[in-house]
């Protein structure tokens, strides 16, 4: 962990990366947790990521999974997420593209279709928490009070972050070297040592959404609103200035706490009387 000096918010210790496929492997392997995607579907619980008036599906598309990204065959208007998301039965944090997917190579790739109630489990094992939303904003800024990004005001390249190059949502040219999910660490760090505060997946944060003038470029930011929707930062290898710019340090965005995405994962934060390692630091590999 990385200790974060005091400015808008007390001093805290926040992970350097990402928690990887690898280190929430380790927790699966040591608790049996199983996650919301791997768990089965509360129709309750559905219809408030999804449009007022969705109609219930039938039983066989109530099984296990979270929602996936699909590719659109051509430019399509960027005024509705649902062209590009699809609810996919056995898509979890082992499959993250679906059943048929896997983790083979991934091992220091970002966990992803991990929900809040997912994240906030494994911080408590590691004996962490979810950091709050202005402590992931501090900490993203490095030290660079008022600037756009992690990086300063320079407009994003390649070499900065792992976002979308190419027509959006058609196809991701990976110029930046990944379609997909980056190693964390890829990119280079920010002032106070942290990687991947930009881009690559957005991260959940301890808060409750309440809207903000921030939220304006977010096209349609976490899905649809509901009851007790929780903050995510930082954007993601699918962000792309035609449709958001979510790798700006202000930008955000927003779900209910059991919603899993192909493109959302996490990192820990701990107060400063917590020892900067923990259980999960220390645990000996285990195999995802």
């Amino acid at each position: 962990m990385v200790v974060i000096p005091a400015g808008r918010v007390a001093a805290f210790y926040l992970d350097r990366t990402e928690v990887t496929n690898a280190a929430f492997a380790r927790f699966v392997q040591a608790t049996g947790f199983r996650t919301s995607a791997e768990r089965p579907v509360d129709w309750a619980v559905l219809r408030q990521e999804l449009p007022p008036g969705t109609p219930r599906p039938p039983d066989a598309q109530l099984q296990p999974g979270a929602l996936v990204f699909a590719p659109t065959a051509a430019p399509v208007p960027l005024d509705d997420e649902r062209q590009w998301w699809r609810w996919t039965p056995g898509a979890s944090w082992r499959h993250p593209e679906g059943p048929a997917s896997g983790l083979a190579g991934r091992d220091e790739h970002p966990v992803v279709q991990v929900a809040h109630t997912d994240a906030a489990a494994f911080c408590a094992w590691a004996g962490k928490r979810l950091p709050t939303e202005p402590e992931w904003e501090h900490a993203a800024r490095g030290g660079l009070e008022g600037k756009r990004f992690t990086w300063g005001d320079a407009p994003i390249t390649p070499a900065l972050a792992n976002t979308w190059q190419g027509t959006f949502p058609v196809r991701d040219l990976g110029d930046d070297g990944h379609a997909g999910t980056a190693p964390v660490g890829s990119y280079p760090a920010n002032g106070y040592g942290l990687v991947d505060m930009a881009g690559n997946v957005w991260e959940w944060t301890a808060d409750r959404y309440v809207p903000s003038m921030a939220d304006h470029d977010m096209g349609g930011g976490g899905m649809t609103t509901a009851p007790d929707e929780r903050v995510i930062r930082g954007g993601s290898f699918m962000c792309h200035a035609s449709y958001c710019e979510g790798y700006r340090v202000a930008a955000r965005m927003h779900a209910t706490p059991a919603t899993s995405l192909q493109h959302t994962g996490f990192r820990c934060a701990a107060s400063p009387a917590v020892p900067a390692t923990s259980q999960a630091d220390a645990a000996p590999a285990g195999r995802p």
